[in-house]
C-alpha cells in the first residue's frame, strides 16, 4: 500500500468511527448527560479529576487544560486536574506500592463527594483506572468512563460510560478527544454564557 492510500484509509476510518457516533442516539444522549453532570458539579463548587495511561493520559490532560484554561471564551478557570501530572508522586507511589495504586491514592487524597472522576481507557480494562473509579464510587463521586466498543470492565463500575464504536486504539483516542471537546464547549457555554467569542 502506498503512503497516500494509507493516509486516505486512516482518514476514512476516522470519519467512519465518528459517523457511527453521530448515528448512535444513546452515545449522543450520554454525552449530553455527562456535560450536564459537569455543569452541575462546577456550579456547586466541585471539581473534575481525570486519569488514563499513555495516550489516554494525554487525553486526560488535554481535557483538563481546556476546562482549566479556556475553550472559546475568556472566562474564569474551572477546577479540572489530570491525576498523573506530578511525576514525582506517580513514580513514588508506583515504586513504593504498585502502578495499580497510582490513581486510587490520588482519588482518595483529592476526591470529595459529588466531585467527578473521568477514567479513560481504550480497552476499558486498565486496572489502575478501574481501582480509581471504585474508590471514587465509595467517596460518593460521580464516575464517568471513556472507552472502546466493548466497554471492558470499566463499564461495570462507572455511573456513565461512553463506548466509542471501534476496536482500533488510535480511532478510539481520536473520538475521545472529539467527545471531550464537545463536553467542554457545552460546559463553557452553559456556565459562562451562550455567546462565543468566535461564532462557528
Amino acid at each position: 500500500m502506498d503512503e497516500k492510500s494509507l493516509i486516505s484509509r486512516i482518514i476514512k476510518n476516522n470519519v467512519e468511527t465518528n459517523g457511527k457516533i453521530l448515528e448512535e442516539e444513546g452515545v449522543l444522549t450520554m454525552i449530553e448527560k455527562i456535560a450536564g453532570e459537569m455543569i452541575g458539579a462546577f456550579r456547586n463548587g466541585k471539581k473534575v479529576l481525570l486519569c488514563g495511561n499513555g495516550g489516554s493520559a494525554a487525553d486526560a490532560q488535554h481535557i483538563a487544560a481546556e476546562l482549566g484554561g479556556k475553550f472559546y471564551l475568556d472566562r474564569d478557570p474551572l477546577f479540572a486536574e489530570a491525576l498523573h501530572g506530578n511525576s514525582s508522586y506517580l513514580t513514588a507511589v508506583a515504586n513504593d506500592y504498585s502502578y495499580d495504586e497510582v490513581f486510587v491514592r490520588a482519588v482518595r487524597a483529592m476526591g470529595k463527594e459529588k466531585d467527578i472522576l473521568i477514567g479513560i481507557s481504550t480497552s476499558g480494562n486498565s486496572l489502575n483506572v478501574i481501582k480509581a473509579i471504585e474508590a471514587a464510587n465509595k467517596l460518593g463521586m460521580i464516575t464517568i468512563g471513556f472507552t472502546g466498543e466493548t466497554g471492558g470492565k470499566i463499564k461495570d463500575v462507572c455511573k456513565y460510560i461512553i463506548k466509542v464504536p471501534s476496536s482500533d486504539t488510535p480511532r478510539i483516542q481520536e473520538a475521545h478527544i472529539l467527545i471531550g471537546h464537545i463536553v467542554c464547549e457545552i460546559v463553557e457555554k452553559e456556565i459562562f454564557g451562550k455567546k462565543h467569542i468566535k461564532e462557528i
